[in-house]
């Protein structure tokens, strides 16, 4: 099994694509009601539906690995993008920046490289 895609939720379908180019996604389907995106690594593809309002509580938070995390996060902060949290080293063994989109979801961009999938506490 292969994870395809992870939708989300977006009240401003306009600011919310944009926003998602601003992060390097290159948008694949455009309609007022639906948004599409290929991620620029590997075969995960992103998108958005339209919601009328923002749901009450939203607790998604919306991973995207880069590998050059504190180099995309300066470059996100030149193009005006505003975070929650630098990148900052967790107890996990990640290292995490976190901002909001739009529609307020959780953005976090992280690095997490071999303990991504096997930490040394991974389940034998």
């Amino acid at each position: 099994m292969n994870l395809n895609q992870v939708t989300v939720a977006a009240h401003d379908m306009p600011k919310s694509v944009a926003f998602y180019q601003k992060l390097g996604l290159t948008l694949i389907v455009d309609t007022p009601h639906y948004a599409r995106f290929e991620c620029p690594d590997g075969e995960s593809t992103f998108s958005l539906h339209k919601v009328d309002q923002k749901p009450p509580i939203n607790d998604t938070i919306i991973y995207f690995e880069c590998a050059g995390l504190d180099r995309e996060y300066q470059r996100l902060l030149d193009a005006g993008i505003d975070f929650i949290q630098a990148p900052t080293d967790q107890r996990w063994l990640w290292r995490e920046a976190r901002l909001y989109d739009p529609s307020d979801n959780q953005v976090c961009l992280f690095w997490g490289g071999e303990n991504r999938k096997n930490p040394p506490w991974r389940v034998n």
